[in-house]
């Protein structure tokens, strides 16, 4: 074992030149060029004080860190040890040889990072650890360094050097983390996607199915839910959504909102129109989406209000008739037809007046506040409607029918 004055001597002897501080705007600031700057013999002198030095970082680590404050055994307990033992030998492997390989030391704090992620911690804490690893190297090395006789210039680039390589490390571990949790997301996706498809499948997926690919997706199956149709891909799907923007016809899945909560959910869809089906149970949540996705129809098509968001609750009775255009078509004939020969203008005011009449089992007032017209206005239009209708107006089912076939008519 070289001892510390010869060491010393040899450092000096080969290295003098290269121990002096840098200059400003030199070397100092570049990490590749640091370890040029340090003499290789350092590696021999500080290798055999360095023994203890693992285990008095891990120690301090326990003490410092309290999410790293635990018993070390298991898969946590070893890779902790691993990760501080490796990163000693590689320090002084650079330490004495620059160009040596890393291809090890990668692996190893890559795989720590990804640990970090799947033990549910934020990668600041193995940061952290990190940092105490370096003060505590750098006291140590520095006890022996002074009592071999090394330079204090010398002391000052190994000291930069050792927070250049935990940064490296650090580096390293924040790559695996991140990999780990895109890969997370990316397999959370695929699970989150298949939960989807399960619960549109028609036949109805089986409710154990549905329950196990739920868990697997970390996603709450609701009470009720509701499906929201969309014209094109949302920028953002809200956080309880599960999403397909992939296809022709995007849509979600959501839970269903309170009443009161209304507002605030169409919001969250802002930014793109949207329908929004019935709220059902998860097992209809095919039918939810058949609905909102026909309400889209119909607002193309006109016979809908164009708005940005459209609540199929508030339109049940139209979506049902305008389901079948033909049998809506029929009736609209058949019930309407004392009207067909009228003009436009006149078709519409007494069109409006029968709804209105028929809604309100004949009440002049509510009719003639409904139309904001006078009473005997109403009822001049009532005496027009009587001549066209006779006794289908009183007749409970062709009114019924009479209501249906308004509601369906186009506007």
């Amino acid at each position: 074992m070289t001892r510390p004055q010869d060491a010393r001597s040899g450092v000096e002897a080969t290295y003098g030149p290269l121990l002096t501080p840098a200059r400003p705007g030199g070397a100092s600031g570049r990490p590749v060029q640091l370890w040029a700057l340090l003499p290789r013999e350092l590696a021999t002198v500080f290798r055999p004080g360095l023994g203890d030095t693992a285990g008095e970082v891990v120690r301090e680590i326990q003490r410092t860190i309290p999410e790293y404050a635990r018993p070390l055994d298991g898969a946590f307990g070893k890779a902790l040890k691993t990760g501080v033992q490796m990163a000693f030998v590689q320090f002084l492997e650079r330490l004495g040889n620059p160009e040596a390989p890393s291809e090890d030391r990668r692996s190893v704090f890559v795989s720590l990072g990804v640990q970090e992620f799947h033990q549910g911690r934020n990668v600041d804490v193995l940061q952290a650890a990190y940092r105490v690893g370096a003060r505590v190297t750098w006291r140590r090395m520095a006890e022996i360094g002074r009592r071999a006789g090394v330079p204090s210039a010398t002391l000052c680039l190994l000291a930069e050097a050792i927070f250049a390589y935990i940064d490296e490390l650090s580096a390293l571990s924040v790559e695996g983390h991140a990999e780990a949790r895109e890969k997370a997301a990316g397999a959370l996706e695929r699970r989150r996607h298949r939960l989807m498809e399960l619960l549109l499948a028609e036949p109805p997926s089986p409710p154990e199915v549905v329950k196990h690919a739920a868990d697997l997706a970390r996603w709450q199956l609701p009470d009720l839910l509701v499906a929201v149709a969309l014209d094109q891909p949302s920028v953002e799907a809200p956080p309880a959504a599960l999403a397909d923007f992939e296809s022709s016809s995007p849509c979600l899945l959501l839970p269903a909102p309170e009443p009161d909560e209304r507002e605030r959910f169409a919001e969250a869809l802002a930014g793109t129109r949207a329908a929004i089906g019935p709220a059902v149970p998860p097992v209809f949540a095919a039918r939810s989406l058949r609905a909102a996705r026909e309400a889209l129809r119909l607002i193309d098509s006109g016979a809908l209000v164009d708005e940005p968001v459209t609540w199929c609750v508030d339109h049940l009775s139209r979506l049902w008739l305008l389901k079948e255009p033909f049998l809506a078509a029929e009736l609209v004939r058949e019930r309407l037809g004392p009207l067909a020969g009228l003009t436009g203008k006149q078709h519409s005011r007494l069109a409006g007046t029968l709804l209105a009449w028929l809604e309100t089992c004949g009440n002049v007032r509510e009719v003639a506040e409904r139309l904001a017209v006078h009473p005997q206005t109403v009822r001049s239009r009532a005496q027009e409607l009587e001549a066209l209708f006779a006794d289908g107006l009183r007749d409970p089912e062709r009114r019924f029918e009479m209501i249906l076939a308004l509601r369906a008519a186009p506007s």
